[in-house]
């Protein structure tokens, strides 16, 4: 069975792509996502979220990742194509039988608000 380093890997190179069938191969049924602004508790909602999202999403640049077993810390710049520029981003993965049970995020939401207040 893949490590969750490997796991975490294989859905960010998915999402990279812009392939977010390959990215949902590796979330559980079972999977719950809290950020900033949003909780999911299926794969599909937080994928169709990440869709909206990935417009503005110029790169990802991976700082580190830090994996304990079944759970990785991933620390990245996400740079944008609006005046947001580049906001770094702390995510926490709980990988579980060689899938992502849950993601927790943690960004300086202020330069994103104006978005969702709509």
């Amino acid at each position: 069975m893949a490590s969750s380093g490997e796991v975490v890997y294989r859905f960010l190179r998915a999402l990279g792509q812009r392939d977010f069938e390959a990215a949902q191969a590796n979330l559980a049924k079972e999977f719950t996502f809290r950020g900033p602004f949003d909780t999911f508790n299926d794969p599909r909602s937080y994928l169709e979220a990440l869709k909206r999202l990935y417009p503005i999403v110029k790169t990802i640049e991976i700082r580190k990742l830090f994996v304990d077993a079944d759970e990785a810390c991933l620390l990245y710049d996400m740079e944008t194509n609006t005046p947001i520029g580049t906001a770094f981003i702390c995510e926490w993965f709980k990988v579980r039988d060689g899938k992502i049970s849950s993601i927790r995020a943690l960004f300086d939401a202020r330069p994103f608000a104006p978005m969702f207040s709509k």
